[in-house]
């Protein structure tokens, strides 16, 4: 192992962090894209230096940009991200039929053995896959038209669609998260999709247990069980040890469980990191403390992780897809801040350096260990 690369992307651009494998010393990239929204940059794992970036703004839409050099150059590849057949209604926030509408890409999830296959999760919610590099994109549809879509609302962000975990013991599995629609899952590489959202309870909405209306903000999985998924949803932290057959509550001694990040140490399939957040109209951190929390038994029971973390006058979010591991022993975590902190820990959790601590708000974090 040769060193690790942080992706960074901001409301203002992308930046690339990179330190050897000792992950002491880290340099910082220039901007990449700089003014743009950077809702999320990847890597290939078949192919470390094929990296993706969701380019977008209001004013100019939304732009797919890909390196083939580790973000040394970049190009614009395709961006036609067309819905399949008739596009349809969801319903808006008051209630009423509103046409689908694609707006940008959230988030890449390159194929772990081919570096020219991506899928891309759109708002409106949609999942895209395109198998020649991002030249073009071809909409998995059966997701966007299941029974059920046309009672989808967005969450405060939008109707996202956020998560995308390929199954890496079984090549026809996916699941996906939208906001506010809930949790699915393909077992036929994305033809038809099944709502997984049994357990979950959402007192914001009419029917507390009702099969779609959830807000899932994130949900991480470890490779070795793909049956094991974690979820932090508006409220609540969960877990299902079915495949989403069924969820059960494991927030335990949480400060609070509302909070957008998840993620699963990379070494240790029952260690479970969040970032409470104090409520979903304040969008920061408890007690003016940045603190991340570690269960080391799959949840319920949880403790505060605070080495090098501020403890005093800290007022910052950490956002869904802002959170990250390495594979290296000991396990590297990784987290950027709406204040514009990346802070990365190379043992665990235990303690926790300030990587960078000026860059604009963050948006999303990726790592990966070079070879």
């Amino acid at each position: 192992m040769t060193g690790v690369r942080i992706l960074v992307g901001t409301r203002k651009g992308a930046f690339i962090l990179t330190a050897d494998a000792s992950r002491r010393d880290w340099k910082v990239s220039p901007p990449h894209f700089g003014g743009w929204e950077i809702y999320h940059v990847n890597g290939s794992p078949a192919d470390p230096d094929r990296l993706w970036a969701s380019q977008s703004s209001g004013w100019f839409g939304q732009v797919v940009q890909r390196s083939d050099d580790g973000g040394k150059s970049w190009e614009p590849v395709g961006n036609d991200f067309g819905y399949d057949g008739a596009v349809g209604e969801h319903l808006w926030y008051d209630g009423t039929p509103r046409p689908w509408e694609f707006k940008r890409i959230w988030h890449f999830e390159p194929a772990p053995d081919d570096p020219d296959t991506v899928y891309a999760g759109g708002e409106d919610a949609a999942l895209y896959r395109s198998t020649d590099g991002g030249q073009s994109w071809q909409e998995l549809s059966g997701l966007r038209t299941h029974p059920s879509a046309p009672q989808w609302q967005p969450g405060a962000g939008g109707m996202c669609l956020h998560t995308i975990i390929l199954d890496p013991s079984n090549r026809q599995r996916i699941f996906t998260a939208i906001s506010a629609a809930g949790a699915f899952r393909s077992d036929d590489g994305g033809a038809t999709w099944l709502p997984i959202n049994r357990g979950l309870r959402s007192a914001q909405i009419p029917d507390q247990d009702a099969e779609v209306g959830h807000c899932v903000h994130r949900i991480a999985m470890h490779p070795s069980r793909p049956e094991v998924l974690f979820m932090q949803k508006h409220w609540d932290v969960m877990r299902s040890d079915d495949a989403g057959g069924s969820w059960r509550e494991v927030s335990g001694n949480l400060p609070t469980d509302f909070g957008f990040p998840i993620a699963v140490h990379a070494h240790e399939p029952e260690t479970v990191y969040v970032v409470p957040i104090k409520s979903d109209s304040e969008h920061y951190v408890p007690d003016g403390k940045l603190r991340v929390y570690r269960s080391r038994v799959g949840g319920e029971d949880w403790e505060p992780l605070t080495s090098g973390l501020p403890q005093a006058d800290c007022y910052v979010n950490v956002l869904r897809d802002a959170m990250a591991v390495d594979t290296l022993d000991p396990c590297g975590i990784y987290f950027g801040t709406t204040g514009g902190q990346v802070y990365g820990s190379s043992d665990g959790g235990d303690t926790w350096t300030a990587i960078v601590r000026d860059l604009p708000a963050v948006l999303s974090v990726e790592v990966q260990a070079l070879p």
